[in-house]
């Protein structure tokens, strides 16, 4: 950043044409968010113009967004035309209407055209995030005309590692990979040499099920096909890179009872920062007044044993923890796809048989300690660790059963992750803790 800055300042701007040129356009774009805001549009007018839409496209959006309205209609547009048609789309899907307006007006009638296709999908399905720049062929072409085409139409596509052969109804037939065509003969049909069985995604697939796919074939592009088969996109392994992001970031702030931002954290305001976090925290905080309400209906008990009301943070977290190890584990499962709701009994005598385990040795492990330092009463000592033994099998049932049911009625498993699975433990586990304290030990 300091060699751009003193470039700027001594006005040395060929030699900063020159620098910037260099470099990686991913590279730019880091720089340039370094940059005061003021000097981000003088670098950005410096910069070549076959790298100014490919260094955009790698920017933050508040900067895509300052740099978009201090241009002029004219560079505007140009900026549009040169990004690819899906980094375009997600563009405009972040700024205002009358902006996208103002700009769609300017642009090229096959870049709106583009765009309009791409903006008519639902959000976060594979027609939302596709490129519809890329390489198609006729079967009837040879080698050598397939070559020249390549030639012709390469440099605005998003890859031409890999091509799609189309008839006349633009039906997907097969794909043919460039190196195949470097090594065939020049006279033969493309027909000939294509691969006929191509794994395709259709255009409603949500983004997930997308990465999936990506993952089970380990290819580096998938084409998009609608319902007739017909190819209208194509999505390559760096959009995929973006989705897993993405999702990996919505399922952790829904696993920690916020609600998922599109923001980076440095550039959410605070108020935003509140909006998201307080609904859950006031549900789980009105949820968590029922266990208060176990507690004061119980006084009469711990009065009698007070030093009950000791061991009841210990129990109530061991239960937490146990419930969101299963939790997690289980939501993990089944966003992989590994874990299906017909797998509900296995995963539930699997989980009963880690929970009996792991509650008896807890139990055990308790027990010493509690003769050994704490030099309570057997009584009080085996209240508070069947209690436990109990408490884990529950919170493990719990864990495992809950994320499983929100996927069978179509909600996103990662909500009922711990925040909400340790409000239902937490209960659970006083309510037993009481009732065996109650019959062993005679008080209430």
């Amino acid at each position: 950043m300091n060699e751009i800055l003193e470039l700027l300042e001594t006005k040395k701007y060929t030699n900063l044409r020159q620098y910037l040129s260099e470099m990686n356009d991913a590279d730019i774009a880091v720089k340039l968010e370094e940059l005061p805001e003021e000097e981000i549009l003088k670098v950005f007018r410096i910069l070549p113009k076959d790298m100014a839409a490919d260094v955009f496209s790698y920017l933050e959006v508040e900067s895509q967004q300052f740099i978009i309205t201090s241009l002029s209609d004219k560079e505007a547009a140009t900026i549009i035309d040169n990004l690819m048609a899906d980094d375009a789309t997600d563009f405009l899907e972040e700024m205002p209407a009358n902006i996208v307006k103002k700009l769609l007006a300017n642009a090229k009638a096959d870049t709106r055209r583009d765009i309009n296709h791409l903006l008519r999908y639902p959000e976060d399905s594979a027609g939302s995030i596709m490129t519809v720049e890329y390489v198609d062929l006729k079967e009837s072409l040879t080698v050598e005309e397939a070559i020249d085409r390549i030639r012709g139409v390469g440099l605005d596509s998003e890859t031409i590692n890999i091509c799609y052969v189309l008839d006349s109804s633009r039906t997907l037939l097969g794909t043919v990979a460039l190196r195949y065509l470097l090594l065939s003969q020049p006279g033969e049909r493309i027909g000939d040499i294509m691969h006929e069985h191509v794994i395709s995604l259709n255009t409603l697939m949500d983004q997930e099920e997308v990465a999936r796919q990506f993952k089970k074939y380990d290819f580096t592009a998938m084409p998009v096909v609608d319902n007739e088969n017909r190819l209208v996109g194509i999505i390559t392994v760096d959009d995929v890179v973006d989705i897993m992001e993405e999702e990996a970031t919505e399922d952790m702030e829904k696993m920690a009872a916020i609600v998922p931002s599109d923001k980076p954290y440095m550039k959410t305001g605070v108020f935003e920062t509140y909006k998201k976090r307080i609904p859950w925290l006031l549900l789980l905080m009105i949820s968590a007044a029922f266990t208060g309400k176990i507690i004061s209906s119980f006084e009469n008990a711990l009065s009698a044993c007070v030093v009950l009301t000791a061991y009841i943070p210990m129990l109530m977290d061991t239960g937490g923890n146990a419930g969101g190890q299963s939790s997690v584990t289980i939501i993990r499962g089944l966003s992989l796809n590994e874990i299906e709701f017909k797998d509900m009994f296995r995963v539930i005598w699997k989980e009963i048989r880690v929970a009996v385990i792991c509650g008896i040795t807890l139990g055990i492990a308790n027990f010493a300690k509690m003769m050994l330092m704490d030099r309570l009463e057997v009584t009080v000592a085996l209240v508070v660790c069947a209690t436990m033994v109990l408490t884990v099998f529950l919170a493990k049932l719990v864990g495992c059963s809950l994320p499983m049911f929100a996927k069978k009625a179509g909600f996103d498993p990662a909500v009922m992750a711990s925040p909400f699975i340790t409000t239902i433990v937490d209960a659970l586990s006083l309510m037993i803790y009481f009732q065996i304290a109650t019959r062993v030990l005679g008080i209430g």
